[in-house]
């Protein structure tokens, strides 16, 4: 795995390193990747929580009883309690984002996975991902992991990035396209 690790680099990387590490060393890793999945939805989802990772103003016990707490009442597997409460005493919950985008790269690429990071209007269905990750693994020619956002500016359709590969078939992108093309014929 020294391969996988050697790329994380950063901050973020070597929390998310140390983790990977750990997870995998207690047979976790399962556990502790859904466990983030959820804080990366409640940051994307909850402005209160957002608030609470990103301000200078909460004290660092404030923020390591937060998401401890939090962790609890989700029932979060204990090696994830600990590493947020860490991250929170070490006052580095603002990288915890990029943390857990670096730690699920390390997960899909030992698991042999490409991360697709597809942004869509609206969120997508289970069919809809099903559908999308099968014409994904025929695309790139193996195993895909989805990461899914959602921004309401795209109006309709899809942004998907495959690592360094965009595919933007947004109706904000060809609205734009269209408004660049009639200024052109005037």
């Amino acid at each position: 795995m020294a391969g996988a690790q050697a790329d994380a680099t950063g901050l973020a990387g070597r929390y998310a390193t140390a983790l990977f590490d750990l997870a995998q060393e207690r047979e976790a890793l399962d556990a502790v990747t859904g466990d983030l999945a959820r804080f990366r939805q409640l940051l994307d989802e909850s402005a209160e929580f957002a608030r609470l990772v990103r301000s200078p103003i909460v004290s660092r016990d404030d923020q390591v009883k937060a998401v401890t707490a939090i962790a609890d009442k989700l029932g979060m597997n204990e090696l994830t309690r600990n590493f947020v409460g860490y991250v929170a005493s070490q006052r580095r919950l603002f990288s915890l984002a990029a943390m857990i985008r670096s730690f699920e790269a390390l997960v899909a690429r030992a698991r042999g996975e490409v991360i697709a990071e597809v942004t869509s209007a609206h969120a997508l269905t289970d069919e809809q991902k099903s559908a999308l990750e099968g014409a994904l693994k025929q695309a790139v020619g193996g195993a895909v992991a989805i990461r899914t956002d959602v921004d309401p500016s795209l109006i309709g359709g899809l942004v998907v990035r495959v690592g360094s590969r965009m595919i933007d078939g947004s109706i904000r992108t060809k609205l734009h396209s269209l408004k660049l093309a009639m200024k052109g014929v005037g």
